[in-house]
C-alpha cells in the first residue's frame, strides 16, 4: 500500500511537520474564504463603516479563540479532527462527525466550482459545463496531492489575492469619495450588531471545526496557534472588508465581481479562481480526511470520488447555498465544542497516544451533548453559532461530571458490600 504524506489515519510525524511560512500561508488560505465576502457585503449594508469594523474585530476575535484552541489540540496530537472525536465520541461515535463534516465540505466544494464558472461564463460567454468540468479538476488535483500542494497553491494565490484585491478596494473608495466618505455611509438596511455578529461568527465557525486538519502539520503548538490566529484577522478580515467595501461602492460583494465592473477583466478571473480554490481544494482535502476515517480507504480515491460528486452537484448545490449554510451553522460547531471541552476540562489538556488507544465504540453522552448543542442554535434567543458551542460543551462538562460521580458512588457501595 502506497505511503499516506496526509496521515490520514494516523498522527503527522515531527519529520513532517512545517515551520512558520508555510503554516501562515495554508492557513490564510483556508481563511479566503468567498461566502465570507457575502457576509461581509451583508454587513456593510446594514452597519455604518466604524461599526462594520467593530463587528468584524469582534467575530474574528471570538473565532480566533475557537479556532486557536482547536489548532493548539491539533499541534499537540498531530491528528485530524476526526481522529480527535474518537476520544470524545469514541471510535464509531466519530463517524458521525466524520461523516457530517465531511458531507458538507463536499458540499462547499460543489457551490464553490459554481460560484467561479456563474461570473466567469457571464463575463467571458464561455459554455457553463466546461468551466465546470475543468474548475472542478483543477480544484480536485491538489487536493488530491495533498498538504504539499496545498501549500504551494496558498503561496501563489495568498499575495495575488491580497495585492490584487487591495488594488480594486482602493478604486472602489475612491470612487465614492475616499477613506472619510466611506466612513460617513449610512446603512442602506438597518441590522443589530447581535444579528451582525451571528452573521460574521457563522460565516466561518461550521469550516472553523476543521482547523486541527491543517494546524496537526504545524512544527510546534505555538506556531499552529499563532499561524491560525494571524490568518483570521488577516485573511478572514479582509474577505469581510472586500465584501463590505464592494457593496458601499458597486451593490455586489464579491471582490471579482467588482473587479469586472472596474473593467478588470483578467485580474477578476484570476483572483475569482485563486479565492475559490484556495478554500475548495481544503474542502476537498477534508472530506477526505472525514471519510478515511469511516472507510479506512485510502483519502487520495476518497477525494477523487467527491471531487466527481461535487462537480457533477455543483449547481444544484450553488442553488440551495443558503438552506446548506444554515444547516452548517447549527450542526457542525457542537463537535468542535465537544473536542474542546473533553480536552480541556475533561482530560486536562492530555490525550493518551493515539496508537495505544482502546477507544469506546460510542459515548452517547458525547452524541447527546451535540444533540443539544444542535438544539440550542436551533430554538434560543441569540447568536445561534455561540449558542451551539456553549450549549454542547456546557451539557457535555456536565453529563460527564453526572457519569463519574454515578460511577464513584457505586464504586464506593460495592466497596461497602
Amino acid at each position: 500500500m502506497a505511503k499516506d504524506h496526509d496521515y490520514a489515519l494516523q498522527p503527522v510525524p515531527a519529520d513532517s511537520r512545517n515551520g512558520f511560512w508555510k503554516m501562515l500561508m495554508i492557513m490564510m488560505g483556508f481563511t479566503f474564504f468567498s461566502a465570507s465576502m457575502m457576509s461581509g457585503g451583508t454587513l456593510g449594508s446594514g452597519l455604518s463603516f466604524s461599526q462594520f469594523l467593530l463587528v468584524v474585530m469582534a467575530g474574528n476575535l471570538l473565532l480566533g479563540l475557537y479556532t486557536g484552541a482547536l489548532a493548539y489540540i491539533g499541534g499537540k496530537t498531530g491528528l485530524s479532527t476526526h481522529l480527535l472525536t474518537q476520544y470524545s465520541f469514541g471510535e464509531k461515535g466519530s463517524y458521525l462527525a466524520s461523516f457530517l463534516l465531511g458531507a458538507t465540505q463536499v458540499g462547499w466544494f460543489g457551490v464553490g466550482v459554481a460560484m467561479f464558472a456563474y461570473p466567469v461564463q457571464k463575463a467571458t460567454g464561455m459554455n457553463m459545463y466546461v468551466l465546470i468540468i475543468v474548475a472542478g479538476l483543477l480544484m480536485t488535483a491538489t487536493a488530491y496531492f495533498g498538504i504539499k500542494a496545498l501549500t504551494i497553491l496558498s503561496f501563489i494565490a495568498v499575495p495575488a489575492i491580497m495585492v490584487l484585491g487591495s488594488v480594486s478596494v482602493g478604486m472602489a473608495t475612491d470612487s465614492v469619495g475616499g477613506i472619510q466618505a466611506l466612513f460617513g455611509q449610512q446603512p442602506v438596511e438597518p441590522i443589530s450588531l447581535s444579528a451582525a455578529l451571528a452573521v460574521c461568527i457563522g460565516s466561518f465557525i461550521s469550516g472553523g471545526t476543521l482547523t486541527p486538519d491543517f494546524a496537526r502539520f504545524a512544527r510546534t503548538k505555538k506556531l499552529a496557534v499563532s499561524t491560525t490566529l494571524i490568518a483570521f484577522f488577516i485573511g478572514n478580515s479582509l474577505m469581510f472588508i472586500f465584501g463590505a467595501v464592494g457593496v458601499i461602492a458597486t451593490g455586489v460583494s464579491d471582490i471579482s465581481e467588482v473587479m469586472f465592473l472596474q473593467g478588470l477583466l483578467l485580474p477578476a478571473i484570476l483572483v475569482l479562481g485563486l479565492n475559490i480554490w484556495t478554500t475548495n481544494d481544503n474542502s476537498l482535502y477534508a472530506s477526505g480526511l472525514g471519510f478515511s476515517n469511516i472507510t479506512k480507504i485510502h483519502k487520495n480515491k476518497i477525494v477523487v470520488f467527491n471531487g466527481i460528486v461535487g462537480t457533477l452537484l455543483s449547481i444544484w448545490l450553488y442553488n440551495h447555498f443558503i438552506s446548506w449554510l444554515t444547516f452548517l451553522n447549527s450542526t457542525l460547531p457542537p463537535f468542535g465544542a465537544i473536542l474542546l471541552a473533553h480536552f480541556f476540562i475533561i482530560k486536562r489538556g492530555k490525550y493518551s497516544d493515539f496508537s495505544k488507544t482502546k477507544f469506546k465504540a460510542v459515548n452517547w453522552l458525547a452524541i447527546t451533548a451535540w444533540v443539544i448543542g444542535v438544539l440550542c442554535a436551533q430554538f434560543l434567543p441569540g447568536i445561534a453559532p455561540v449558542n451551539a458551542v456553549l450549549g454542547s460543551a456546557g451539557s457535555f462538562i456536565l453529563l460527564s461530571y453526572i457519569e463519574k460521580k454515578n460511577e464513584t458512588t457505586t464504586t464506593t457501595i460495592e466497596k461497602v458490600s
